[in-house]
């Protein structure tokens, strides 16, 4: 692994930590490569909804907290968690503040350097004008399976598509891609987040949500969207001149087989009663 690369800030969004579909080891080695001065978590980093029905807390989930609290040791990281749709269980807790360096919250506004001046960036995850996330959590929950289910049979092609010596296929992007509801669907959630924006007299919206990575002008605004850690493994990253760019994973960034957590590891279920924010908390916290 190269020598890591220090940006301004790094923004992640949707990583389903728990979940089967997450790519927690690549999103924890993309941490490994590049540090940060701000770190913002934007939204469904943990999957709450899975782990409350079928999902599994591994190793390698909370390797990727430990990495954030080493950033915060190392390059004294000030690292901001705004909750999303799948992480509400947070809304027990926000605003929290632990010690001066991490905070969870929900909704965040940015200051970023530029040639011609200040600019300002709301940050919010964007399930906010998502009136089946916000209004019908039972057809959001019904959603969430049948897109668990799109990646498992993804899963399962681009199997035998390796065996076959083909690259990778997103097979799920391609079919939300061409359904025309999906897409109109996009483009209205990207106006009306700029036009948030513009409410909130900012010079633009960086968001997640729609596992749509983005950086574009839309009405005047900078629209910016960090993707997401299940199949676009994005991220929006800005260097010390306020400049911002989308970073892709890529395979310089892994790291030795010796440090990565076994992914046979049978996990940790959350049982019904019980607070997911108190086990997670416990498994960062302790030494395995």
């Amino acid at each position: 692994m190269k020598q890591a690369t220090l940006f301004r800030t790094i923004v992640l969004s949707d990583l389903h930590l728990g979940t089967a579909g997450s790519k927690a080891k690549e999103a924890t080695d993309f941490l490994k490569y590049h540090s940060c001065q701000k770190l913002i978590l934007n939204g469904d980093i943990i999957d709450g909804w899975q782990l409350r029905q079928h999902g599994v807390w591994k190793k390698k989930h909370t390797a990727f907290f430990k990495v954030v609290l080493k950033q915060i040791v190392h390059h004294d990281t000030k690292v901001i968690y705004l909750r999303g749709n799948h992480d509400d269980f947070l809304d027990q807790v926000l605003p929290l503040h632990v010690g001066r360096n991490f905070r969870i919250q929900r909704d965040y506004l940015l200051k970023s350097p530029s040639t011609t001046g200040e600019r300002s960036f709301y940050v919010t995850h964007g399930d906010v004008f998502d009136s089946i996330t916000s209004h019908m959590k039972w057809l959001a929950y019904l959603g969430d399976m049948g897109y668990t289910f799109l990646l498992w049979v993804n899963k399962l092609y681009n199997q035998y598509r390796s065996w076959r010596g083909l690259p990778y296929y997103s097979l799920s992007q391609t079919v939300k891609q061409r359904i025309k509801s999906a897409v109109s669907y996009i483009s209205d959630f990207e106006e009306k987040l700029t036009e948030l924006a513009r409410a909130r007299h900012c010079d633009g919206i960086i968001c997640g949500h729609i596992h749509q990575p983005a950086i574009r002008q839309i009405n005047g605004l900078i629209y910016m969207n960090s993707g997401d850690w299940v199949e676009s493994l994005s991220a929006l990253v800005e260097d010390h001149d306020g400049n911002w760019n989308l970073l892709y994973y890529s395979s310089d960034m892994a790291v030795g087989p010796g440090n990565v957590p076994d992914d046979t590891d049978e996990g940790i279920q959350v049982a019904d009663d019980e607070p997911i924010q108190q086990v997670i908390i416990s498994e960062v916290f302790t030494k395995r």
